[in-house]
């Protein structure tokens, strides 16, 4: 039935400040950025490597997310990356604080979290290639 995911939709409280993240920092390109009048809101489409998509909305007023405790739902976005510590400086080097590695114990794999400017935890995981 299932044949893939299609995307995922994040929604932020400033379209100019998720855009700088997502695309400055984290290298995704927007392929459409649309403003949609009737509901006050920004859609924005984002494409990265490996048929990666988001959809950036922005809403007037939408509370922010509970994340601690965890609550239901997303928990966070994980993103594969060739090298942990090279990831880890180019977000610290703009300006994005980041959580120490860490050891996936069931994988032995390194993967480190950071939040978006909307506190959406966002998980770096190390993934080789062969």
């Amino acid at each position: 039935m299932l044949r893939g995911l299609h995307h995922v939709a994040l929604i932020g409280a400033d379209v100019e400040r998720s855009k700088r993240f997502y695309v400055d920092v984290l290298g995704l390109r927007v392929v459409a950025e649309n403003y949609r009048e009737a509901r006050r809101s920004w859609k924005v489409d984002l494409d990265g490597p490996g048929g990666l998509r988001l959809e950036l909305f922005t809403f007037p007023d939408a509370p922010p997310r509970p994340s601690r405790p965890e609550a239901r739902g997303l928990r966070h976005l994980a993103f594969s990356v060739a090298s942990i510590d090279a990831a880890r400086k180019h977000l610290l080097a703009h300006g994005v604080a980041c959580e120490e590695v860490r050891l996936d114990e069931y994988t032995g794999r390194q993967f480190f979290f950071c939040a978006d400017p909307d506190q959406l935890p966002i998980e770096f995981y190390e993934v080789m290639t062969a």
